[in-house]
């Protein structure tokens, strides 16, 4: 039996479940790999054309829902020296979840498992898992003290079918029974990977057998938390009776039992198996329609665990538990759809007040933008952005100056070397922003593409009114291949009292394009320029008008691009975008051809907006020297120091109007001496 004492503590109890002064939550031992999904729902494996690529394995997902939920969570396994473990380790690193426990396995490649959806019942999936990395972890994979750190080991059941994990994972559990860490199995019954069926048979969730009943009984005793479904009790168990497979494990081990009985909910066993389930409450969840079953169960034990952590009341751990579940078997995937803090509390309280709505929680809005916005994401407090996504303007140049229009692509890979050179020279990493085109600019989006830089992207023709796409009217089919780490940068030329055929229509087409950002996950930026009507100066607050109206039917990208305006406005657009989106990521500023003095001074009325994040200009860096090169008037070298020149003084006016010592003396700029920065330091 466990020697360790289950309490029931709650957030008001002296008492805690588990050990103080740990710094970590909960590390999980187990599973780690790409789940390829099938994006045809309905189809066969056979017939399915495209898969979307998501981290995978029970522990990870656990893992990573937990860190969604606020957990300090971490992972301990291995993935291989490829491409997609370096994926999966990022994406966990990304969601706030402790990877230094995730070893690189030269000589094993990451698992891998293809999913399919075919209907309400059949979910077809392979494992891909001969000798893959993660079954390989090892002892000497981590230490006592990693162990000690935390307050509870969470290991899934695959780690305990083969002499291998098995071994390690006794090991894990052998120091956390010496530090006092609290022990969860969650049974994650896989036959296939326990060699019970054929190598194809993934979908497969119940095979009866002896050994594997018999090796669940030595370890049981080791735990104190115990996760599984009907099926899964009936292996751990050995029996095909259900109170009679709970009898057995009772006999065991002393655990608290977490029943999940699918739809209807869960139950918990703290003492006795009782005669009947029935004699136990049936802790319920919201019943919703079900698109995919696969990870479920790991949402579930990630509910669980982020209330069980916090020495919530069991009742309330497994209410967390059936939200979370419910959610994510409304939606494609496992691990990117694990609900945040703020999607459960607005689920639970709309099913509530309305449990039929929520019967589809995937097509309720709001629940669709909080998982979009709430989750854990690169944050930017500065943009600092050289826009060379002009294609008119690039055309106009080589007619002008009688270059082939061949070298447009050339020069702009320039312009890229030259924002590295920025970058690298003046430490802006992590700040640097660049808005390249596809017509003249692909190579350079290549280049500039795995930089770490805030990448935009157009997809309006130049110069249409109303509103057309570059690449036609799917606009959907355009962002398919884009990466999803690029901004769609959209332009529109809109006035909230224009005629109103031409208002609804170019409204219509930005619906259309914001539609498609929600399916594809790209992030969107509206460049809202309003003409003038009629030849008339437009009113000071045309553009705090135009967003609000954008803002009242339903559009909420997250960037705007803006022309500067005076302090007033900004303090009007501010309050707007607080009111309206406040996961709105910002503001930045354009430059319309302005002379550089004067986009500076517009810089010193934007210094004070919240909003703001800083600045994405064209033409006023890249008129001039691209005029020159395409004369060949200056060779490559000049063209990206005249380039860098420019951007640069912008940078120090920018940081300059913002008050960022930082930027008006970084000690970069002492090595190059076309600086502005550099000027800026001995004019003072």
């Amino acid at each position: 039996m466990t020697s360790h004492e289950n309490t029931a503590g709650t957030p008001n109890s002296r008492t805690s479940r588990f050990a103080s002064g740990r710094s970590r939550d909960i590390v999980c031992l187990g599973r780690l790999g790409v789940d390829l999904y099938a994006q045809q729902v309905g189809a066969r494996l056979e017939d399915v054309s495209t898969f979307a690529k998501y981290l995978g394995g029970s522990s990870a997902n656990i893992a990573f829902g937990c860190a969604r939920l606020g957990l300090k969570s971490a992972m301990l396994t291995r993935v291989g020296d490829d491409h997609m473990g370096r994926f999966l380790t990022e994406t966990l690193d990304k969601e706030g979840c402790d990877t230094s426990h995730v070893r690189i396995d030269p000589e094993r490649l990451t698992a891998l498992v293809l999913l399919g959806i075919k209907d309400r019942d059949t979910f077809p999936l392979i494992f891909y898992r001969e000798n893959c990395a993660d079954m390989a972890v090892d002892p000497a994979d981590f230490d006592e003290a990693f162990i000690a750190s935390s307050k509870a080991l969470l290991i899934t059941g695959t780690h305990f079918s083969t002499e291998q994990v098995n071994r390690t994972s006794l090991q894990a559990l052998d120091y956390a029974r010496r530090h006092d860490v609290r022990t969860v199995l969650d049974i994650d019954y896989r036959p296939v990977l326990w060699g019970l069926t054929g190598k194809a048979d993934g979908e497969t969730r119940f095979v009866a057998s002896a050994g594997v009943s018999e090796h669940l009984q030595r370890i049981l005793p080791q735990f104190d938390l115990v996760i599984g479904t009907e099926e899964e009790f009936r292996i751990a168990g050995g029996h095909d009776d259900l109170i009679a497979a709970l009898k057995r494990v009772r006999e065991v081990t002393s655990a608290t039992l977490l029943v999940k009985r699918g739809p209807l909910g869960c139950q918990i066993i703290e003492g006795a198996v009782p005669a009947s389930l029935d004699a136990l409450p049936m802790q319920r969840g919201v019943e919703v329609e079900v698109l995919n079953v696969l990870g479920a169960g790991d949402a579930f034990a990630s509910g669980f665990l982020s209330g069980w952590l916090r020495d919530a009341p069991l009742e309330d751990c497994a209410r967390t538990a059936n939200a979370c579940g419910a959610l994510v078997v409304s939606r494609h995937g496992c691990a990117p759809a694990m609900p945040t803090p703020a999607e459960l509390d607005y689920f639970l309280r709309e099913a509530q007040a309305d449990p039929v709505r929520m019967r589809r929680p995937d097509r309720d809005a709001t629940l669709a933008r909080l998982h979009r916005v709430t989750p854990a994401r690169k944050q930017y407090d500065e943009v600092l952005g050289f826009a060379f996504d002009h294609r008119n303007q690039f055309f106009d140049l080589a007619q002008q100056t009688g270059a082939s229009e061949t070298r447009i692509s050339y020069l702009k890979n320039l312009f890229v070397e030259a924002v590295a050179q920025t970058e690298s020279a003046l430490g802006l990493q992590g700040r640097i922003g660049v808005l390249i085109d596809d017509r003249y600019g692909q190579d350079a989006l290549n280049a500039a593409t795995g930089r770490d830089w805030w990448i935009g992207r157009p997809v309006e023709l130049p110069g249409s009114v109303p509103l057309v796409f570059d690449h036609g009217h799917s606009i959907g089919t355009t962002l398919a291949a884009w990466p999803i780490s690029h901004t769609v940068k959209c332009l529109v030329q809109f006035h909230p009292d224009e005629p109103i055929e031409q208002r609804l229509e170019q409204e219509a087409q930005l619906r259309a394009l914001y539609d498609a950002t929600q399916a594809s996950g790209h992030e969107l930026l509206l460049e809202v320029i309003p003409p003038k009507l009629n030849g008339k100066p437009n009113a000071p607050d045309v553009i705090y008008r135009a967003l609000k109206r954008l803002y009242n039917i339903g559009l909420y990208p997250e960037w705007w691009k803006l022309e500067p305006v005076d302090a007033a406005q900004w303090r009007e657009i501010d309050a707007l975008i607080a009111e309206r989106d406040p996961h709105c990521r910002g503001v930045v500023l354009l430059g319309l051809s302005a002379p550089m003095d004067q986009l500076v001074g517009g810089f010193a009325a934007a210094a004070a907006s919240d909003s703001c994040r800083g600045f994405t200009v064209g033409r006023t860096i890249f008129y001039e020297p691209s005029s020159a090169w395409l004369k060949g008037e200056i060779d490559d070298k000049e063209v990206i120091a005249r380039v860098r020149h420019a951007f640069e003084t912008l940078i120090a006016a920018w940081r300059a109007a913002r008050g960022d010592a930082q930027g008006r003396s970084s000690p970069s700029s002492q090595s190059n001496p076309r600086s502005p920065i550099a000027h800026e330091e001995k004019a003072a």
